[in-house]
């Protein structure tokens, strides 16, 4: 996994919750970013805006074949057969980067170690739904994947919403 990128990032300090400095936005894909394999609208365009922010890593077992096509210069996490099950590919993901330092976004219970382990984790309750476990482990749950890219773009929102 690459080192912290010194022109990304931000600090965000959450009363009751800590001081952080954030450097990477991992994005679980199918459920949360796309649909059926596709981005959904608005996505693609928030996601590179925020890459002049973080470092965007895209995480995914790629089940509709489709990401290589739409990612943009973004990296890939691709999630293989045989390195053991998703959860635990993500959960080594976030760990390696550095889990202090992530923010998480998912919807699956094969996100819910990932959404527990990131600085902040966000759970998008989209078109497919999201797990129980998945939204237990999340600081916090958002209807739209573009709500929360938003809340990304102005960090502060997160304070309001996270602070104890």
């Amino acid at each position: 996994m690459p080192g912290i990128t010194e022109n990304k990032g931000f600090e965000l300090e959450i009363p009751g919750k800590g001081n952080f400095v954030i450097k990477y936005l991992l994005l679980d894909v199918n459920g949360t970013i796309a649909f059926d394999g596709l981005p959904m609208e608005g996505v693609l365009d928030r996601v590179e805006q925020l890459s002049h922010l973080l470092e965007i890593y895209v995480i995914t077992a790629d089940t509709f074949g489709t990401v290589n096509q739409w990612r943009g210069n973004w990296n890939l996490i691709l999630l293989k057969p045989g390195r053991g099950p998703e959860d635990a590919q993500k959960e080594r993901a976030i760990l390696g980067l550095g889990a202090n330092r992530s923010i998480a976004i998912g919807n699956g219970t094969n996100d819910a170690l990932m959404l527990r382990h990131a600085a902040i984790g966000i759970c998008i309750m989209g078109r497919e739904g999201a797990s129980q476990q998945a939204m237990e482990a999340a600081d916090l749950v958002i209807h739209d994947i573009r709500d929360a890219l938003d809340l990304l773009r102005n960090p502060k929102r997160l304070i309001a919403t996270l602070r104890r």
